[in-house]
């Protein structure tokens, strides 16, 4: 039996220095390994997490590839979104010709009974922001994740004993079309995330204070869709004071904000 002891002894040796250099080389990874960065979660504000939420409510990422038309004011109005891409369009008859416009990723381009025509910078602006308008209420509150949107939690308050989020949205001026010095508030509904009352004021025209108030929502295709009564506020009126305003019935109706005929365009 004793001539198994070297023998023994030997495999100790063998596996002591193979765990040696083993231990070596883990040690050696581990102090030449790069030190692993730990992650940094970005906490939403929030006004970034009740918009998020409103979002999803109206119908989240189905903006992104959404198309649909609808009828307002006796115009047809299409919109197709891919993305970052849009196209939007116009129809309607003006004096017995077929007027169409169509707005692609920011450029304009005219039609009359389906030929294009030249249009000055005048009309390509009046026009542009025309439809821009009718889409970005009818698709609210898509477009208020574009980057230059300037949003701000303004706190909570009740209107006809239902409890809302205040969000009021500015625009930068790079990016934020030519009425980018508009200031808007948006009440949403603290159960359904829904945005049911908009106030804002302008400057061009003359200038003028607004107030809508949402009804007949419906959902189509999965995206919410909802009209609205529009109010009239004396000029300089603060939007924070529309609601009190309202429910106190001073302020002037001036028009229903009906989206009419809505149908997903395959």
């Amino acid at each position: 039996m004793h001539f198994r002891l070297p023998v023994l002894l030997g495999t100790i040796a063998f596996i002591v220095t193979s765990c040696n250099t083993q231990q070596k080389k883990e040690a050696s990874l581990i102090k030449a390994a790069p030190e692993l960065e730990t992650p940094v979660v970005q906490k939403l504000s929030d006004a970034e997490r009740i918009l998020a939420a409103t979002y999803k409510a109206h119908g989240g990422d189905l903006y992104s590839t959404a198309a649909y038309s609808f009828t307002f004011r006796k115009k047809e109005y299409n919109f197709v979104n891919k993305g970052y891409q849009f196209r939007y369009e116009v129809n309607y008859e003006e004096k017995g010709t077929q007027i169409t416009n169509v707005l692609e990723n920011g450029t304009l381009t005219g039609f009359e009974n389906g030929k294009e025509v030249r249009l000055t910078q005048k009309d390509i602006d009046k026009y542009t922001e025309a439809l821009n308008s009718v889409i970005y209420f009818a698709t609210l509150p898509h477009k208020l994740n574009d980057k230059a949107v300037n949003k701000a939690y303004k706190g909570t308050t009740k209107i006809k004993g239902v409890s809302y989020d205040i969000l009021e949205i500015m625009f930068e001026q790079e990016g934020g079309g030519k009425d980018f010095d508009d200031e808007f508030h948006y009440w949403i509904n603290q159960e359904t995330h829904i945005i049911d009352y908009i106030a804002y004021n302008y400057t061009v025209n003359e200038g003028g204070v607004r107030f809508r108030v949402a009804f007949n929502p419906r959902k189509v295709g999965g995206i919410h869709f909802q009209d609205y009564v529009n109010y009239k506020a004396p000029l300089g009126t603060p939007l924070k004071d529309l609601p009190s305003m309202y429910e106190n019935g001073t302020l002037e109706e001036m028009s229903k904000i009906k989206t009419e005929d809505i149908k997903i365009k395959y």
